[in-house]
């Protein structure tokens, strides 16, 4: 694994069981339905579907679905978020799966997934045209990506300041940490161009159709400043794989 991945998985790892606690909050919120309404927008309805949730963290995406009656599974780099999304699972008592594995390199078997989910993970990843192209292979032809992120390096030189509330995730972060995480996103967004119309181009290149960008979604998800919020603006990218 490249230096820049043993960097944003050591991070990662003294985040997890932050996360897990305010992710079980967010799971019991009003946010729990605006992100189900998001997916609905994408998912084909009516019957279960299997899902990947990329990069899932804690597991706030595959418990989600699962509670809706998908078969889930998740995916993350940091053995950490693994553990914990296992444990919030079980809190939940929901039947979701989650595996060990980088986003860049998936190790299913090409046509796995019905839809691949992922929220706030592409920013950190250094090859992002790889991982497109891998996902493209996983996909079912007719499958869907719905990629929830946002151009996080670009934002750091001019992001609007907002007053968090005092239990917010970013308040409980210790400076040290937040100086890392700022110098692991410069360092991953020069190898990006201008998002979301580059991952637009990314992909098109990997072969997915019917790609659409929805940048309202901040606005519908992220309505008021609590401590769910998200001072960085984040857009939907959905594509298809062709049937």
């Amino acid at each position: 694994m490249e230096s820049i991945k043993h960097r944003i998985a050591h991070y990662w790892s003294h985040r997890a069981e932050g996360f897990e606690t305010q992710r079980l909050r967010e799971f019991d919120s009003a946010k729990r339905g605006r992100w189900l309404a998001e997916f609905r927008r994408y998912l084909p309805e009516g019957k279960p579907l299997r899902i990947l949730d990329i990069g899932t963290g804690t597991g706030f995406f595959a418990c989600l679905l699962a509670a809706e009656g998908h078969e889930a599974t998740g995916i993350d780099l940091t053995p950490e978020m693994i553990e914990h999304a296992g444990h919030m699972a079980a809190v939940l008592g929901l039947d979701a799966d989650f595996l060990l594995m980088d986003a860049e390199e998936p190790e299913f078997e090409d046509g796995s997934f019905d839809a691949l989910v992922t929220r706030n993970l592409t920013w950190t990843l250094p090859h992002i045209e790889k991982a497109y192209r891998e996902w493209y292979r996983i996909l079912k032809p007719g499958g869907v990506l719905i990629n929830f992120d946002a151009d996080y390096s670009a934002a750091q030189e001019e992001e609007e300041e907002h007053e968090l509330p005092a239990d917010h995730a970013h308040k409980l972060v210790p400076e040290y940490m937040k100086t890392e995480n700022e110098a692991i996103t410069m360092e991953v967004g020069a190898y990006h161009g201008p998002r979301p119309q580059w991952d637009v181009q990314l992909l098109v290149e990997a072969g997915f159709e019917r790609i659409t960008v929805d940048m309202g979604v901040y606005r519908r998800i992220y309505a008021e400043i609590d401590e769910f919020f998200n001072p960085t603006p984040i857009f939907t990218i959905a594509a298809s794989k062709p049937i």
